[in-house]
């Protein structure tokens, strides 16, 4: 836009002649289009590439070795936490319990043994009918059943565990894939996993911004105010989505390969249209509109000290010296040079100079924003 408006503009420098004060007192009115400069609401936008992602995503894989007896649900359903996907033959595991409970059981009363020989030793060095070496050897004794009791519990409790992981539950709530094994088929926690369950609501919306852009939505006034970004998804086909995100996370550096910022939104997705691994375009922009004046891009000028408008006072076009910000549909908002209230002009500005005589009428064409 800046290389076309200073091409313009030095057609019309090149074509005017501004002559003296005293000529353009005498020079008759020239009528002109104005408006006045009005502070609007806002809101630009910027578009990306983004990509859903789940919020959770959980590898089922089976926790011990073992024939694979029951699929209890259906590729592609709705899960719940805890519910239960496939149970493993469970048999072995039984077994392997009742061993452990039966050890816990001979411990416990080798401990007791342990326990009474250890009184009396204790009772016979007493009465000086013991030795202090048979008290130490029933102490050791005693000590070693506490021992082993405790490892047979311990044995029971994995055991216990073992059993339990024959029942393989859904970790988190989501939407199943197509199961990898069949009833029959051996399993374990090294042959790979099992299925993949994904959490739908709601999802995240993955956005790599470049640098460049990234550094222009943190210098903008409403981010400087730490107002939160919303991001508008559009669909491949067009169409968007019902729900906005808002950016719940920027990463906390520059990816080198790409330049750029990766930046991630929460997105509600009740309806499950979101998709793991789908890519959409995201509309991000803040959430409360900033108040801009706006000029049509056609009453914007340029020469080497930069971009200016025409404005009426007292009757007379002057120059405006202004300081532009981003794009906005067919206008550019006005960071600086212009005040609520100015009358800048918009039509007829070729038969015009500073200092000229001008009459003002209201414009046909109003800036807006888009």
């Amino acid at each position: 836009m800046k290389m076309q408006l200073v091409g313009m503009a030095a057609v019309l420098v090149a074509g005017l002649s501004f002559g003296s004060p005293a000529e353009a007192q005498d020079a008759p009115s020239t009528r002109v289009g104005t408006l006045v400069a009005t502070p609007q609401p806002i809101n630009p936008a910027k578009e990306f590439v983004g990509r859903i992602e789940a919020r959770e995503r959980v590898d089922v894989r089976a926790r011990v070795t073992g024939f694979l007896e029951d699929v209890l649900f259906e590729d592609g359903q709705v899960v719940k936490e805890g519910d239960l996907l496939y149970r493993i033959e469970q048999a072995p595991f039984q077994a392997a319990l009742s061993r452990a409970q039966g050890a816990l059981d001979q411990a416990r009363g080798q401990s007791a043994y342990a326990d009474q020989q250890f009184s009396r030793a204790e009772e016979l060095l007493k009465t000086q009918t013991g030795t202090a070496a048979s008290r130490d050897q029933r102490l050791a004794e005693q000590l070693t059943a506490k021992g082993n009791v405790q490892i047979a519990e311990a044995n029971v409790q994995t055991a216990q565990i073992d059993l339990g992981y024959t029942e393989v539950k859904s970790p988190i709530s989501g939407l199943i894939g197509r199961t990898a094994v069949t009833q029959g088929n051996v399993v374990g926690p090294d042959r790979g996993v099992l299925t993949t369950i994904v959490s739908q609501d709601p999802m995240h919306v993955v956005i790599p911004v470049s640098q460049r852009e990234f550094l222009k939505l943190k210098s903008d006034d409403r981010t400087a105010a730490k107002q939160e970004l919303s991001a508008l998804i559009r669909f491949s086909d067009g169409s968007a989505y019902d729900f906005p995100g808002k950016i719940d996370f920027v990463d906390t550096s520059v990816d080198r390969a790409t330049d750029s910022v990766t930046m991630r939104a929460l997105v509600p997705n009740p309806n499950g249209r979101l998709i793991d691994g789908q890519l959409v375009k995201v509309m991000m922009q803040l959430e409360t509109p900033v108040e801009k004046i706006l000029v049509p891009q056609s009453a914007l000028l340029a020469d080497q000290q930069g971009f200016y408008v025409f404005v009426v006072e007292d009757g007379k076009a002057a120059i405006r010296r202004v300081t532009l910000g981003r794009e906005s549909g067919m206008s550019a908002t006005v960071e600086t040079g212009l005040s609520p209230g100015d009358q800048v002009i918009v039509e007829g500005i070729a038969a015009i100079r500073p200092g000229a005589p001008v009459s003002a009428y209201p414009a046909s064409v109003l800036p807006k924003a888009s």
